[in-house]
């Protein structure tokens, strides 16, 4: 089962999990029995799953009272006064209930597993992400059940410890030992305790936090009661409260003695406002930032409920509801407790004892006992929620072997090791930070950081528009993501500036690890469903009405017929783009109506492998034709989307040369590394990444193609196809003789190589089968340009040298043609070295030039183009003056004596042999019947000239304008 099935993964294992008996088939009634074994073990192994008031309610009350509610009301009354206090609590639920609602709506969107928190975010935000927070999340709850530790240790040693200082003992129960070694042991004890529950199980756990919830409820109804049936009465202060050493061990000597006044508006007025001093139990001073950091720990427990989510019968039912009741509820006690304190308790009461609930309550041990279970209880429940984040980050093999060890769990389900682990670290806050205030502040941040990614998974579910993003909460807008964003980010600050760089700075260092570190996750990216919303957006807005040829960039589609052959030209066009559209094209010969099922699916693996391979940012479009060319005019019709579609044909060039497979070498079959000294068999056993046919010619290739020679593509059919995107107004490209080309071997040339070690890009931008019309600002020549100098603009070529050949005759202005073509190079801003090239003896041969002079006339030249002429239509015959220097007639007359000349004029040994050379493509003739001699000229003009681009423009694409 994936969960790329979530339906169906949510509807089983909920049928799976349903306590309700079904009646069996009536084929199966008699086979089944109710004592069957496999029975036995199937209930065995589905322990009973949690309510929404014992998983959810009680779990978020006692973890959001613990502290706060009985040690730190009066700390926050007392420094920041009834006003700020107020204000402090609404900030925080605020802030909190922002993440509330994400959290509603994540959790009512789907199926919850295991994990809670990191569970919601890891599947909204991917892997990264999740990772990165998850583990965060994690600590976040082992330092909070070290704060809730050492804050019942702190009220212990208050009721029960001797005094540090040596003074005198003032109760009978003063017994145990103070100390910060004591305090150590006495929080190891208390952690021990707390494995010991989570150990057993979800169940133990869920029965004590209902005890403990009983008697905190108990608890906190005879605080309420002691406000109002306790009369006037003074408390003796803590003896650490009375005195505060300096560094020579004096200091000022504060009253031992305060008051509870019961309710008096002079009480009242006197705590309205802030008083911020020192705390005796750290020795630093307090401001709102420091009491807010303590206060906040009060509402950190919003996600006990949440990492209970495994453990539940419905968690997307049971979270919302659960989370919000319990956020209210103590919502409403925190404001209760906070007024009544500061109308009956005098401001250095507040101060200097944060035990002071129990010295004003009907019976002085029930606020004892409240403190114990409550703390004990969060503590408790932090620890159950780590491990079983610890337990989901393991099983989701993010950090890969790493974690491993806590996968291991018991027959019930419980994950025994990654409570133990979490308990091991518990120990190590516990250890090093010693103070309960110490510690508050790291606990804070690192929880407001979860809050943050919460809301950030939600505001990108909600921003990404995706169809399936419908929880059943609605009561949230992306304004109240974005609110909770904000929110937590500022008092993450506020709290403390450093602790909050160093935490984002972790969690950035965990994302990228994981993201170079681990496998691939099924669980879907919400950054692709929001890029498909900006990129849908965004080409809406490109209008193909405002394109203008200052920003014209090539938008290039490749056929390619078997990537097994085409390597190097494939890397290579991805130089050439320039940021453009790049789509490998591939036609399938076949019919749709004989075939059960579309054959191209099952391909798309193998080319978009081969594309992260080869490292090229290309698309891939596949097409089903019953032709090679009606498959080429399809994807010119249909590549692309609104204004980003091809605008660049090119086409590998036809000839009888045997392709040669470059994706057999194992660097290029398989992303893992191979040790050199493997045996080949080894080698053979690993799986092919890529799945592509032979090529022609291969041995294991049995079909001879349609023309005898495995081509499944003719001359006539190939030439129909650069006719084709001529009209379509698209340029054309074919490439030659880059079956062998290797772009790393052709840019780092040996010393010892006649252009001693340079790059050269030779770039001819003339019509040489017609020298007449040797015209270099014509449309098809400035084409050749832009792509030459394009190609120089990239990286990997930017020290390649262009090279640009001027063709001249005997009689003509050599330096003008030079100065004319050097200028405008200059306009374009093409740096290359300009090459006249005499070539009299070439265009000697030229038919037209024989004609003229009446020399070296080729008869049987002259008698067949005679011949093909009376064999022209009557319309051609019409139009005879204007196809007299055209290229039909042209095609015709062209010797092979004056190709090879050419050729040969090109491939001058005297010149350094360059890269790749840039050629003139004229256009196809008007007559169908002369395309093989058109194809024939091309063949002769580019004999052995290695890896040649013949190219012809269409549309403009330079421009001299600002």
């Amino acid at each position: 089962m994936t969960e790329r099935t979530p339906l169906l993964h949510y509807r089983l294992s909920t049928s799976v999990n349903e306590t309700e008996p079904r009646s069996p088939p009536l084929g199966l009634a008699v086979v089944q029995h109710h004592g069957s074994p496999r029975q036995k073990s199937s209930h065995q192994r589905q322990p009973k799953k949690l309510s929404v008031f014992i998983g959810v309610v009680i779990p978020t009350l006692l973890s959001m009272f613990s502290v706060v509610v009985f040690l730190r009301i009066g700390f926050m009354v007392g420094h920041s006064g009834l006003y700020q206090a107020i204000a402090m609590l609404l900030v925080a639920y605020f802030i909190i209930c922002m993440t509330v609602l994400s959290v509603c709506a994540i959790s009512t969107n789907g199926a919850l597993d295991a994990g809670g928190a990191y569970y919601m975010i890891s599947r909204a935000l991917g892997p990264e992400f999740g990772g990165s927070i998850g583990l965060m999340f994690f600590l976040a709850n082992v330092c909070g059940s070290a704060l809730f530790v050492l804050g019942l240790v702190e009220a212990i040693v208050a009721t029960f410890g001797v005094p540090e200082d040596g003074s005198a003992v003032t109760s009978v129960y003063q017994v145990l030992p103070s100390g910060y070694w004591w305090s150590l042991l006495y929080a190891t004890g208390i952690s021990l305790l707390c494995l010991l529950v989570c150990l057993v199980g979800a169940h133990i756990y869920a029965k004590a936090t209902f005890l403990i919830f009983l008697v905190v409820m108990l608890v906190l109804a005879t605080i309420f009661i002691s406000f109002f049936a306790v009369h006037p009465r003074t408390i003796v202060l803590p003896s650490s409260a009375a005195f505060n050493p300096t560094a020579n061990g004096t200091g000022p000597r504060f009253p031992t003695t305060a008051n509870f006044t019961g309710f008096k508006l002079d009480t009242l007025l006197g705590n309205l406002w802030a008083d911020y001093t020192v705390d005796y139990t750290t020795g630093t001073t307090m401001t709102f930032a420091t009491v807010f950091a303590v206060m906040f720990n009060g509402c950190t427990g919003i996600m006990a409920g949440s990492n209970m989510s495994g453990d539940l019968k419905n968690p997307s039912y049971a979270i919302p509801r659960g989370t919000i009741t319990a956020v209210i509820f103590t919502f409403i006690i925190y404001n209760l407790l906070s007024v009544l304190v500061a109308c009956s308790c005098d401001r250095v009461l507040l101060q200097r004892d944060y035990s002071f609930l129990r010295d004003i309550n009907i019976w002085n041990p029930f606020v004892t006992i409240g403190v114990y279970s409550s703390t004990f209880s969060a503590a408790m429940s932090n620890l159950i929620g780590a491990s079983r984040i610890l337990y989901a980050l393991a099983r989701d093999d993010l950090f890969g072997k790493v974690l491993s060890p806590a996968k291991k769990t018991s027959h019930s389900g419980n994950p025994w090791a990654s409570v133990l682990l979490s308990w091991f670290l518990v120990q190590v806050p516990g250890a090093f930070s010693g103070k309960l205030n110490t510690i508050a502040s790291i606990v804070t941040i690192f929880f407001l950081l979860v809050y943050a990614a919460v809301d950030l998974a939600c505001l990108a579910l909600e921003w990404a528009s995706a169809p399936n993003f419908r929880p059943t909460f609605r009561y949230f807008t992306w304004h109240t993501c974005a609110l909770g964003i904000v929110g937590c980010a500022v008092m993450m600050f506020l709290i403390n500036a450093i602790y909050a760089s160093a935490s984002i700075a972790f969690m950035l260092l965990l994302l990228l690890l994981i993201h170079y570190l681990s496998p691939t996750s099924s669980w879907g990216y919400i950054s692709q469903a929001l890029i498909f919303h900006q990129v849908r957006k965004y080409l809406l807005m490109l209008d193909v009405r405002k394109d203008h040829v200052k920003f014209w960039r090539p938008q290039v589609l490749l056929m390619v017929s078997n990537p097994r052959s085409s390597v190097g030209l494939i890397k290579f066009v991805n130089d050439i783009k320039k940021s453009g559209l790049y789509v490998l094209g591939h036609v399938q010969l076949g019919d749709l109506n004989t075939l059960p099922s579309d054959p191209l699916q099952s391909q798309y693996d193998s080319w978009l492998s081969l594309v992260d391979n080869l490292n090229i940012k290309s698309f891939v479009n596949l097409t089903l034709a019953d032709s090679v060319r009606h498959g080429v005019q399809h994807l010119l019709f249909i590549s692309g989307l609104g204004g980003m579609r091809p605008n660049t044909l090119v086409l590998g060039f036809y000839d009888d040369c045997l392709p040669k497979d470059k994706l057999i070498d194992p660097s290029l079959c398989t992303s893992q590394p191979r040790d050199p000294s493997g045996s080949l068999d080894e080698l053979e056993q690993q799986p092919p990444l890529f799945h592509f046919a032979s090529l022609r010619g291969s041995s294991d290739r049995q079909d001879y193609g349609e023309f005898g020679d495995g081509k499944v593509l003719g001359p006539q059919e190939y030439v129909a196809i650069i006719a084709d995107a001529m009209k379509m107004l698209k340029n054309v490209v074919l490439a030659r003789y880059f079956n062998d080309f290797d772009r790393a071997q052709v840019l780092s040339p040996p010393s010892s190589s006649p252009g001693k070690g340079a790059v050269y890009v030779d770039v001819w931008p003339v019509n040489l089968l017609r020298p007449d019309s040797s015209s270099y600002v014509d449309t098809c020549s400035l084409f050749l340009l832009q792509l030459a100098c394009i190609l120089n603009m990239v990286r990997a070529w930017r020290k390649a040298t262009l090279r640009l050949f001027l063709c001249v005759e005997e009689g003509r202005s050599v330096r003008g043609s030079e100065e004319k073509l050097g200028q405008l190079l200059k306009e374009l801003r093409i740096k290359a070295q300009v090459y006249s090239v005499p070539w009299d003896q070439q265009v000697a041969l030229h038919w037209q030039r024989q004609g003229e002079w009446g020399k070296k006339q080729s008869s049987q030249s002259l008698d067949s183009a005679k011949e093909e002429e009376k064999q022209r239509p009557d319309e051609e015959e019409e139009n005879d003056e204007d196809y007299v220097n055209s290229f039909p007639s042209n095609a015709t007359r062209l010797s092979n004596d004056y190709l090879s000349a050419v050729n040969k004029l090109i491939l001058d040994p005297a010149r350094p042999a360059p890269a790749v050379r840039f050629l003139y493509l004229p256009r196809p003739p008007a007559d169908t019947r002369r395309y093989t001699t058109y194809l024939h000229q091309l063949d002769l003009l580019t004999q052995d000239l290695g890896p040649t681009l013949l190219i012809h423009g269409v549309t403009p694409v330079i421009t001299t304008d600002l």
